[in-house]
């Protein structure tokens, strides 16, 4: 049987600058990191980890140098059903005792289909486990936000 499998995060960053790179921490209160599982190949079921981190390392301003570093905290799993999120906790899925976070590094990120979208290529691990992954990836722009600060949004 295939599982199927896929994170959403939507993210918004504020920067932090020096003369020729930028580096972006994620902005927790207008973020999530949400997934969907197809269960038994006719019902999808969604949650979200609530406790993450993301950081971005730049020097050009569309991103397209971008190297993207997210940890998410497994224990933090949420899908709303608590007897499903102890058994995800548990050495059946994440192992969270042993494997308490889950980790995707960024190697390289090349231009995708549309303004503004990439393919992100990098390793994830899970479970003591790294695979490759390409990740579609929509850069939505970058504003000024409260305080001036400058904020990108990424999905």
């Amino acid at each position: 049987m295939k599982k199927i499998f896929s994170i959403l995060a939507i993210a918004l960053l504020t920067a932090t600058a020096s003369m020729a790179q930028s580096t972006w921490k994620v902005d927790k209160a207008h973020s999530k990191l949400t997934f969907t599982i197809t269960h038994l190949a006719v019902s999808d079921v969604e949650g979200l980890f609530k406790d993450f981190d993301v950081t971005i390392v730049n020097t050009k301003p569309d991103f397209s140098d971008a190297k993207f570093t997210l940890v998410a905290q497994t224990a933090s799993i949420n899908t709303e059903i608590e007897k499903r999120d102890a058994h995800l906790k548990s050495p059946d899925f994440f192992d969270v005792a042993k494997n308490p976070t889950m980790n995707f590094t960024s190697t390289g990120i090349t231009k995708g289909a549309g303004a503004n979208r990439y393919k992100l290529k990098g390793n994830f691990t899970l479970n003591g486990v790294t695979k490759p992954v390409v990740l579609d990836l929509w850069y939505r722009g970058t504003v000024a936000g409260q305080g001036g600060k400058e904020i990108a949004g990424f999905r």
